[in-house]
This record gives C-alpha cells, sequence and structure tokens, in this order.
C-alpha cells in the first residue's frame, strides 16, 4: 500500500515548496461549514476571498495557512455544477493539501519525477495550470499533482520531461489565471491515474470518502508539516 511506504520512506522526500511548513507563521486554515468567517463571504469574487484568507492568516498571526485533507468545504458553492450536474448531490471532499502563499512562489519536486501530463483547466473554480508528475519508489508507481499554477513557468514542460529532485518546474499562480482562486498551491497523491491525463479529481462526494481516501492517500506523508497531523 502506498501510504505505508510512503510512511518508511519519507526522509527521502524534499520540500515541495522553499519554505518552513512547520515554521510558526504557518497555521490550519479551516474552509468548512463550521467556520463562521465564510458564511457572508462573497466567494465568487477572487478579491474579497482573498480578503477573507488574509484575515484568517491574521487572526493566528500567520503568513501561511495549510490544510484541506478529506474537508468537507463548503467554498465549492462559488462555482455551482462545476463538479458535474448541479441537481445532484455535491461534491465537496477535498482530496488534497491546499498551501495558500503568495503567487510567484517557485514550487519544486519533492523526488526524482518524469512529467506524466499538463493542462490548463481554465473553468471559473477549476485547477487552472496542473501539472501531474510520476514517481517511482522502490518499484511502486505513484503520482503527485501541482494545481492553481502560474502559466508562464507551465508553458515550458511537457510530457516525459524528467525532473531532479528539487528542481523548481513552475511558481503559485496568481488569479484569474489559477482557475480564479486566492493564490495557493494545490498538492495531491495518486496512486493510479486511471487513464486521465492532465486533470484529476480533487474534491469527491462525502460518501465516497473511503475509496477516494484509498486511491488519493495523505498528502502529508510526503509534506510532514506538524500542522497537518
Amino acid at each position: 500500500m502506498l501510504s505505508t511506504l510512503l510512511q518508511q520512506h519519507h526522509a527521502v522526500f524534499g520540500p515541495v515548496l522553499p519554505v518552513d511548513l512547520n515554521a510558526a507563521d504557518v497555521c490550519r486554515l479551516d474552509f468548512s461549514a463550521t467556520n463562521p468567517d465564510l458564511a457572508t463571504a462573497d466567494l465568487r469574487d477572487s478579491a474579497s476571498f482573498e480578503q477573507v484568507v488574509q484575515a484568517m492568516l491574521a487572526a493566528q498571526n500567520a503568513q501561511i495557512g495549510v490544510g484541506g485533507y478529506l474537508e468537507d468545504r463548503v467554498i465549492y458553492r462559488r462555482s455551482p455544477g462545476l463538479f458535474g450536474d448541479p441537481t445532484v448531490p455535491a461534491r465537496s471532499l477535498h482530496l488534497g493539501v491546499d498551501v495558500w502563499l503568495p503567487a510567484g512562489t517557485p514550487v519544486l519536486a519533492p523526488y526524482a519525477a518524469t512529467v506524466h501530463s499538463l493542462a490548463d483547466n481554465a473553468h471559473f473554480g477549476d485547477y487552472g495550470p496542473t501539472v501531474i508528475l510520476q514517481h517511482d519508489l522502490e518499484g511502486t508507481t505513484f503520482y503527485t499533482l501541482y494545481g492553481h499554477l502560474g502559466r508562464r513557468e507551465y508553458s515550458r514542460l511537457h510530457p516525459g520531461q524528467v525532473l531532479e529532485k528539487g528542481a523548481a518546474f513552475a511558481t503559485v499562480g496568481p488569479y484569474p489565471e489559477n482557475g480564479d482562486w486566492p493564490p495557493h498551491l494545490h498538492f495531491q497523491l495518486i496512486t493510479d491515474m486511471q487513464g486521465r491525463s492532465g486533470d484529476f479529481p480533487g474534491v469527491a462526494l462525502p460518501s465516497e470518502r473511503e475509496q477516494w481516501a484509498a486511491l488519493c492517500p495523505d498528502p502529508n506523508l510526503v509534506l510532514q508539516s506538524r500542522w497537518l497531523v
């Protein structure tokens, strides 16, 4: 099982971002329905959404926010119908970790990789520029997904490109080019791409939590942030 393998070999991974995700200026951000700050926020307006994020950080004397794995979120109401038919139950279970930090921050390969695929998922509220890397660890293939990137660095990549551990291959994108979100990196682990290319669900139905958690293990197995434990 990939989770067990990553636990056993966690020391082989480098950072995904050139920041210390264990530092005192990092905090956990809550985007679930239990957060009263989201009740009246205008989440469809990215500038207003950014103000909400900055206020949440300031309230905890932090510069960087992290969180989101298997969080049942309300923020996807900003783009109804994005994740399928709006007449069916909403997908709201987040399958990756978000790191909220300034646009332009480099994104690093945490382990030797090959670019599996990339796409600009440019719909409002989607990933925007997206890169999926393929890795091999002890004979096991797995994938890492990076969403909400900047277009300039993303445009220089191509499938099959080899990246060394620690290589800066992308940057955190600004809105609106990042899918129209406050700047952040969506980082996700994937055990099986299921034939997909350049995209992979980052949000699932809460009722399908168990199956998606098995397909997308906890990204903190790589990130190793104390704020995500």
